[in-house]
């Protein structure tokens, strides 16, 4: 697991010590993982199993690469400029980061300080726990997937309990941390309009959220699925159509929040 410690130099100073980590991969992105041109680097690891997943080949830490945060910080830092004049940042997206909080908070730390960049966090949220208040003061905006709000749904869905997240999304309202909640419409699945109600009232009572992305369901994973011989169980359903997603956006709307 990722480690980081201190050692004290014959003058008492305290240094840090290098930190690696398990890295899935790393990629510029624009509009999906927060605002502008991005460096998004991909941790390795997951301990949710969502039935739609898309990047289900970072969703073992050993399947990533080893990598120490002084390799991965010069790979952003060969794109900086270009990444400012596009008014972006850094996403840590995975996986799920903060499976290696400490990895993460030294990449946010270093990509805020060492090279200036707004930084985002792409999370589910369940192991929000994890973050340590030093690692969220290095976040400047927290990507929050809120993939269902009826409960048994959420654990269908990722095969987890849905608490967890809710108690990290009241966490991030308490210190003012800007929110963008993610919400993936899946026709038959999290579709109903009570669930969706129930995600938009929960969203506009935080006070920091400020903006709703409604994301239709998609099969773009599933040949990665079919490349690790399992079985992708939303195979036969469709996307949702344009008003299905619009009706989705409306409710959001309806509770005074931005939906995209």
């Amino acid at each position: 697991m990722d480690n980081i410690g201190t050692s004290v130099t014959p003058a008492g100073a305290a240094t840090r010590r290098p930190v690696s980590g398990a890295v899935h991969s790393w990629d510029l992105s624009t509009g999906v993982d927060g605002p502008g041109t991005r460096f998004v680097a991909f941790l390795a690891g997951c301990p949710l199993t969502c039935l739609y997943c898309h990047n289900i080949d970072t969703l073992r830490m050993r399947s990533g690469t080893r990598m120490s945060v002084d390799d991965l910080v010069a790979e952003a830092g060969k794109c900086t400029t270009f990444i400012r004049a596009a008014g972006g940042g850094a996403t840590i997206s995975g996986g799920e980061p903060l499976l290696q909080p400490v990895f993460a908070g030294e990449l946010f730390h270093r990509f805020k300080h060492g090279l200036g960049l707004h930084t985002a966090l792409d999370t589910s949220g369940f192991l929000g726990a994890r973050a340590t208040d030093a690692l969220l003061r290095d976040v400047d905006l927290v990507l929050l997937d809120i993939k269902s709000w009826d409960r048994a749904t959420y654990r269908k869905v990722t095969g987890r309990p849905l608490e967890p997240t809710l108690d990290f999304a009241r966490r991030l309202a308490d210190l003012g941390k800007e929110v963008h909640v993610r919400f993936v419409l899946v026709p038959g699945l999290t579709d109903d309009p009570a669930n969706v109600d129930g995600v938009a009232s929960f969203a506009a009572s935080l006070g920091n959220v400020s903006r709703v992305d409604v994301l239709p369901f998609h099969k773009l994973g599933e040949a990665k699925w079919q490349a690790l011989g399992k079985s992708f169980t939303l195979h036969d359903t469709p996307s949702p159509t344009p008003e299905q997603t619009a009706l989705a956006c409306e409710i959001f709307t309806s509770h005074g929040l931005r939906a995209v």
